[in-house]
């Protein structure tokens, strides 16, 4: 299936199903609709950010979070999370058991008119990276983050820029 022809859920203010459309109407009209970030942490406490392919229509280049995507239309945002870590960095979670959801964030220019779950998952096993997906992973310890996102913004996709500060913060309180 090509990018063009994804359907998301089109929602309303509360995050309410009002309808289905194309990825690309969703995105040229600023519809909302709904995403999953799952942040991916290791044993050290450090986290995965992966550097977006230059092929993404979204992006391209930027750094993320270690896993994220939308969520289809009739999908639910556990099982969208998932799919995206496997799909994107090869990741199954044990028992197909979705990782914890940490905090929504609603839904605004920054996001990309999404709702987003965000989620927290450790995992120290394998990656396997999607390259159509991912040009490059990997790990560095929160503090660095902040200060790369502090120096040079514009390394990072919009939506991370976001959610990041809501990780720290709730990773500094414990």
């Amino acid at each position: 299936m090509s990018v063009s022809e994804e359907y998301f859920d089109v929602v309303d203010a509360r995050d309410a199903v009002i309808g289905r459309a194309s990825r690309r109407e969703v995105h040229a009209r600023g519809l909302w609709h709904r995403a999953v970030h799952v942040m991916v942490f290791d044993a050290a406490g450090r986290i995965l950010l992966q550097r977006r392919s230059a092929h993404k229509d979204v992006a391209p280049r930027l750094w993320a979070s270690s896993c994220s995507g939308h969520v289809d239309s009739g999908e639910e945002y556990d099982p969208a999370a998932l799919r995206e870590l496997g799909e994107e960095i090869g990741v199954y979670p044990p028992a197909g058991a979705a990782p914890a959801r940490w905090f929504r964030v609603e839904a605004c220019e920054a996001t990309g008119w999404e709702f987003v779950w965000v989620y927290r998952l450790r995992h120290d096993g394998p990656l396997r990276l999607e390259p159509r997906e991912i040009e490059e992973a990997a790990w560095h310890p929160p503090a660095d983050v902040d200060a790369w996102l502090a120096r040079a913004p514009g390394d990072f996709c919009p939506s991370f820029g976001l959610i990041w500060p809501l990780v720290s913060g709730r990773l500094a309180a414990g």
